[in-house]
């Protein structure tokens, strides 16, 4: 199974229509599945003097509290309708988080194929029983919550209507970027068998490694910020990867799904055929005479696999040689007589 790779743009578009659309370009060119925005007012998300959140105060300049930089980085429907039409040309999956009941609504219009819970919605009950009436596949991140409120929140989103197989759950460190020894990567088995659904990750950590890691322990969804530019301004530009990283990320992860493979040992044309010059076959280490008995010491085992399996050995000593030998010659099995 690949994993759905999903190229997460969040607000990196800095309120600019233009921008958005070069991110969607470059989502396709990296080879993403999905490109994902954030749907928002500001005036639903937050009330004014909500103070900024430390990552949001160290990587962005000019902004007092929250509501005034999200001002500056939200788009209108229009610019959405625009976004998810691009998208379908381009050939890319559009997706945006919704982080109000009316953009739920809005994105559901557009007809998105999935919804995606953003951290900080996970306890927010009207939210989650709004997107579970849909009955649409959803991506739950679940930074910051605890076990019993990822339960609680599942509980919500079922009862009113998705069904638990439609929901994935992407294990999540808020902290932007996430320090590695905060990362706990261990805690998706720990996901995966307490709630028996498919787990990912969102990935806020700086580089590859960790998303490539998460790949690697099962995550059947990933979630990575990408940006045009680490040095623009904004909260989540420094945290993200450039184009080319992003490249780089999503074509290892295809890598290594071809190399994961799967439980069974298989083992193929190319093994096979190595094993006839690379294993080893019984010889005759010394001149052989017709009739001479086979014993330990003028055998030996060399390359190549075409005689007689070493696994052999000694069904073979005892026997006696219907034919002369001369050093290093397979021994043949029709060419031994057994000695009664």
């Amino acid at each position: 199974m690949k994993t759905l790779l999903i190229a997460e743009a969040g607000v990196n578009h800095n309120g600019d229509i233009g921008l958005a659309r070069k991110l969607v370009d470059n989502a396709k060119m990296a080879g993403a599945d999905i490109i994902k925005f954030q749907t928002f007012r500001p005036d639903r998300l937050v009330i004014h003097n909500t103070r900024l959140a430390s990552y949001q105060k160290s990587n962005t300049s000019n902004y007092s509290d929250q509501y005034q930089m999200l001002s500056k980085l939200s788009l209108t429907e229009e610019e959405f309708l625009e976004l998810s039409l691009y998208c379908g040309e381009v050939g890319i999956e559009f997706l945006s988080t919704p982080f109000d009941l009316e953009s739920i609504d809005f994105l559901s219009q557009l007809q998105v194929k999935r919804f995606k819970i953003p951290s900080g919605e996970i306890t927010n009950f009207p939210y989650l029983r709004k997107i579970g009436s849909y009955k649409k596949p959803l991506i739950i991140s679940t930074g910051m919550a605890t076990i019993s409120e990822i339960e609680d929140a599942l509980s919500v989103i079922t009862l009113a209507g998705t069904l638990k197989s439609q929901i994935t759950l992407l294990h999540c460190t808020t902290e932007y970027p996430a320090p590695l020894d905060h990362i706990n990567l261990k805690f998706m088995k720990t996901l995966r068998k307490k709630f028996g659904i498919e787990v990912g990750y969102s990935d806020h950590s700086l580089g590859i490694e960790v998303a490539i890691a998460a790949v690697t322990l099962g995550a059947t969804v990933l979630e990575k910020h990408f940006t045009l530019d680490k040095s623009m301004n904004g909260p989540d530009h420094k945290a993200s990867l450039t184009p080319e990283e992003l490249s780089l990320m999503i074509s290892s992860i295809r890598n290594i799904e071809r190399a994961l493979g799967s439980q069974e040992k298989k083992i193929g044309k190319v093994e096979l055929d190595n094993a006839t010059v690379i294993r080893k076959s019984i010889v005759a280490s010394c001149d052989i005479k017709k009739g001479d008995i086979l014993t330990e010491e003028n055998l030996s085992t060399k390359r190549p696999g075409t005689g007689i399996s070493p696994m052999r050995w000694e069904q073979v000593l005892g026997t006696s040689a219907k034919r002369d030998f001369i050093t290093d010659d397979l021994i043949e099995i029709q060419a031994l007589k057994k000695i009664n």
